[in-house]
């Protein structure tokens, strides 16, 4: 596993750390969610969208609306076969519903892949 590029975005005082890694396994996922987890400890929610090998995966992690899908979209337009995309929240006390989330992930995920 490699990181190729990071992000932090700041939406309505909830905290969004975006991650990008290079992956050769599906099985590197769940270790990258815990090293993201103990980076990160006040984060709530970790989703990730990982497209390995042409298999697509995604997690919301109980966060509102699909935002595993919005960041598996974005490794999908970006052809970033073997790779995962992760985005962890630390909830800011301001509600942002389905639609406020799902661009905030989006527009973290986009920053993780145009710092790399």
């Amino acid at each position: 596993m490699k990181l190729l590029g990071e992000s932090k975005i700041v939406v309505r005082k909830s905290k969004f750390f975006g991650y990008l890694y290079e992956i050769e396994s599906k099985d590197e996922i769940e270790r990258i969610v815990e090293d993201v987890l103990f980076e990160n400890k006040k984060a709530k929610h970790v989703s990730y969208g990982a497209f390995i090998e042409s298999e697509e995966i995604s997690k919301n992690d109980g966060e509102v609306g699909s935002p595993g899908k919005v960041l598996l979209q974005l490794l999908r337009t970006n052809e970033l076969n073997n790779h995962v995309l992760i985005v962890a929240r630390i909830f800011g006390g301001v509600k942002l519903g389905v639609g406020g989330v799902s661009r905030a992930f989006r527009e973290c995920g986009n920053a993780a892949i145009s710092n790399c």
